[in-house]
């Protein structure tokens, strides 16, 4: 991965940056990240804000713009929503209600799998992180202060499908605390679909 798209994929899965702190990350020049900014935002990809962080001069923030999160997978959804506006339109609500819950069958059983070794919640949850990774949700894991565990998404690659059905994001939360199993609480503290910029999830042992 080049710098350039080192830089997007900073603002993806951190937020809004400023060219400072770019530049620390990528061990550049303040005016090196700002040229990399710059030609970005002249493709339409970013965007930048002006925030009033502490006593004096307001800080330039660059955020990814509609165009910029779109140059992240997103599954080939215009295909999806086509297919899924036919199911809804050929089999009616309990038709879509099916595709559903076949889905979720399908993910859960993949993520069984994939936790079925992992000996204590820490590794049942960073194997379903790797699992959601790699189904392109750019998907980490984070310790919480109170020591719980944070599942973060910084991609949604069904999340036009989410939009018209959100069937699709309750099936998932309640798979999560299927494979996670009894030891622990699921819920959503942030959602991408609510305004967020990403998924969170707050996993806490009970």
């Amino acid at each position: 991965m080049n710098t350039a798209d080192q830089i997007l994929f900073l603002l993806k899965t951190r937020g809004p940056q400023t060219a400072q702190q770019l530049a620390a990350m990528l061990d550049l020049t303040s005016m090196g990240a700002r040229r990399h900014l710059e030609g970005w935002q002249e493709k339409g990809l970013l965007s930048s804000e002006d925030r009033a962080d502490k006593v004096g001069r307001p800080a330039r923030y660059w955020l990814l713009t509609e165009a910029g999160h779109a140059r992240f997978p997103d599954r080939h959804a215009d295909l999806t929503l086509q297919l899924l506006e036919q199911v809804r339109s050929l089999f009616g609500e309990a038709g879509l209600d099916k595709l559903i819950s076949a889905r979720e069958n399908s993910s859960e059983a993949l993520y069984r799998e994939r936790l079925a070794s992992s000996p204590t919640l820490d590794d049942k949850v960073a194997h379903l992180a790797q699992a959601r990774d790699e189904e392109g949700y750019m998907a980490e894991v984070q310790p919480a202060a109170d020591g719980s565990l944070l599942l973060i998404e910084n991609h949604c690659p069904i999340c036009a499908a989410a939009r018209v059905c959100q069937g699709f994001c309750r099936s998932e939360l309640e798979v999560f605390q299927r494979v996670l199993g009894p030891d622990c609480t699921v819920e959503r503290a942030e959602h991408a679909l609510a305004g967020a910029r990403r998924c969170v999830y707050l996993i806490k042992p009970v």
